[in-house]
């Protein structure tokens, strides 16, 4: 038996959730390049649970219930208004509250079906709550309830900002709740997986989820490319930025894929809105940089960009602090966890790998005053 570093390549399990196949990224069947252009999230969001796209009623259905199910427990707003703000990232903030929310669930050790999917709605509805409350707390503001009036979209911008936001900010940040909605059997995938295949809650695997987001090899990845785009400060910068970075052997973090060999197909999404919000903004500038930084690291090292890199620029443009960007990459990839976990409690195995011992054998106890 011998260990494959990181399980690259291994298949861990079968689903029908999402796939990516000959670099091609799919839903349920459906390409991503047709999901990003034409859906709403509302509408992924069903795919990915149900296996197909709703119909009228049903998309209004779920609309309704995941707006009616957007406002939190005081006891958890009470708990964010305790923290020190400044002091707690806000993807430690919402692990937090998200644990706390099977507190308030009478529904959370329920585990029928009917349960579980109710929870889905509920966990899917209060995360962006819970990264909006959280930003406006932190900068001595009051939480926004949602509009029963709005999208997905639209009402994350409007709970985050306090004001509706224009049909290109709400297109612009839907397109990109689309694209982050599930990716295959990625870390933070597999962890809320390996927690309930134990047959633990709900709440526990999206929480376990969220933990693994929370690093910067995964989720964390768009935060530190936006804090590299502000380091540089200008175009002209970014030739000698770079070539340092390579000089030091520093990771450039957006770029490259484990699974994507010819690119991630997401990525010209992201590139595309980008540079049109960043005209609208005035400040092409973040576009300008992230463009010839793409050209010269696939050029010098052959690294194409992936999600993250475009989508840092996309989310500056919106006015979103840079530290919430792994929390809205949260808010979207929740969709994919519950999907994930419903499909891992519909057909249960304990997933119990084994691992390649590599410490000292034979070895005999010596008494302690002998040591």
């Amino acid at each position: 038996m011998s260990a494959t570093r990181g399980l690259e390549g291994i298949v861990a399990t079968s689903s029908s959730v999402s796939s990516i196949i000959d670099d091609v990224l799919t839903y349920q069947g459906y390409n991503i390049d047709d999901l990003a252009e034409n859906a709403s999230f509302e509408e992924v969001i069903f795919l990915l649970w149900n296996g197909r796209l709703p119909k009228k009623s049903e998309l209004d259905e779920l609309t309704k219930d995941l707006a009616d199910n957007m406002e939190i427990p005081d006891e958890v707003l009470q708990y964010m208004k305790a923290y020190k703000t400044t002091e707690v990232h806000p993807m430690a903030a919402l692990r937090t509250a998200v644990s706390q929310l099977g507190l308030y669930d009478d529904e959370a050790d329920e585990m029928t079906e009917e349960a579980n999917k109710r929870k889905a709605v509920r966990l899917q509805a209060k995360i962006p709550a819970i990264v909006t409350g959280f930003s406006r707390i932190r900068d001595g503001k009051e939480p926004v309830a949602p509009k029963d009036s709005l999208s997905f979209a639209a009402n994350f911008l409007y709970m985050l900002k306090g004001e509706e936001p224009d049909e290109t900010s709400v297109t612009a940040f839907n397109k990109a709740l689309v694209l982050h909605a599930d990716h295959e059997l990625n870390a933070s995938t597999f962890t809320a997986r390996v927690c309930v295949a134990t047959l633990s809650d709900i709440y526990s695997g999206v929480t376990s989820a969220i933990g693994a987001l929370k690093g910067p090899l995964h989720g964390g990845a768009n935060e530190r490319v936006m804090a590299m785009l502000s380091d540089i400060g200008d175009t002209d910068n970014v030739e000698d930025y770079i070539q340092k970075m390579f000089d030091n052997k520093e990771k450039i973090m957006g770029f490259g894929h484990r699974v994507y060999k010819e690119g991630d197909p997401r990525a010209k999404h992201l590139r595309d809105m980008s540079r049109r919000l960043t005209e609208i903004t005035g400040e092409s500038k973040w576009y300008d940089m992230s463009l010839e930084i793409e050209d010269i690291v696939t050029k010098e090292k052959g690294l194409l960009p992936n999600v993250d890199f475009y989508s840092a620029s996309v989310y500056h443009s919106l006015g979103i602090d840079h530290d919430l960007f792994t929390p809205i990459f949260a808010t979207s990839r929740v969709s994919g966890w519950l999907a994930h976990i419903l499909e891992q409690y519909a057909d249960n195995r304990l997933i119990r790998p084994r691992a390649e011992y590599t410490g000292p054998q034979k070895q005999e106890y010596i008494p302690v005053e002998r040591r």
